[in-house]
Parts: structure tokens; sequence; C-alpha cells
């Protein structure tokens, strides 16, 4: 796919709803196709984060290994959504691990080249700030219905 083709989804996207033509066109540069099987994991708890997935097919499911209770999934994040932050605050590690739930098809955006473009433009770090933020939120409000589920009463 054509840098065109890949800019054309990110402005068609939710998440970038309103950023600015020269702003797409810079995170489309930095931006590449990916393809994920079912059980394969995007991203794993501690390891180097250096890219964030916008979804264009698929279930990924956010997780933490809950040990001895095993693995818990926090969220699921369909066709559409996206997945990932740690590229942009240090140290630039993934704080979760995710996998692949059905095969997902994503554009993945390099971290370490939007960390160069956010540095000579701050409109756009603050724009894109602003836009994780949102997603930062989701989770944790996720993450706070989870250990509710997990540690009600039986029966409440």
């Amino acid at each position: 796919m054509s840098m065109q083709g890949i800019e054309l989804i990110l402005r068609e996207h939710s998440f970038f709803r309103g950023m600015t033509a020269d702003h797409l066109e810079l995170l489309a540069g930095c931006a590449s196709q990916v393809a994920f099987e079912p059980g394969e994991s995007l991203c794993r708890l501690g390891e180097k984060a250096e890219r964030f997935f916008i979804l264009r097919e698929g279930l990924v499911s956010i997780e933490v290994d809950t040990l001895p209770r095993e693995v818990l999934s926090i969220q699921t994040i369909p066709e559409g959504g996206v997945l990932g932050w740690s590229w942009l605050f240090e140290p630039y590690l993934w704080r979760f691990d995710a996998r692949a739930v059905k095969p997902v098809r994503a554009i993945a955006l390099d971290g370490l080249c939007l960390r160069g473009k956010i540095e000579n433009d701050p409109t756009l770090a603050a724009d894109l700030m602003k836009r994780f933020c949102s997603i930062m939120i989701e989770r944790l409000e996720a993450t706070r219905m989870q250990l509710v589920d997990m540690y009600s009463p039986p029966g409440s």
C-alpha cells in the first residue's frame, strides 16, 4: 500500500478526526501495514515499545499475567481500535501484553519516527498527547471494572 493509501486510512479513522493534513502526512510517513494470526503477540510487558497500532480488522486482547490466577484480559480492542501508548512515554517499554484473538490487519506507526517528528512540532505533540490521554482513561476505566469484578464478593 502506498503512503497516500495509508494517509487516506488515517484520515478516515476516528482517532485522527480533525487532525491537519500536514500532520496526517507526517504520520503516514511513519506507518506500515502489519498482520497477526490468532494467538500471536503484538507486544509484551517490559519489551521495547517501538510502535502503536490502528486495527483495521480483527480483535486484540490486552492482558496481564496475574499468577497464580493465570492471564486476565483487561480489555479487547476491536476493529477500528487503537493499541499502544507506551512508545510515547519514557522508558518506552510496554506496560501490558496484547495478543491477537482473531486475525488482525493493522497499520503500525513507528514510535521512534514519531518521537522525532513531535520533537520538531509541538502542535503535533500536543494533539497526539490529547488523543492518547483519552485512550489511557478508557483503559484505566476498563482495568478498574476488571478489579471490581475480581474482588467483589460472590453474589453481589
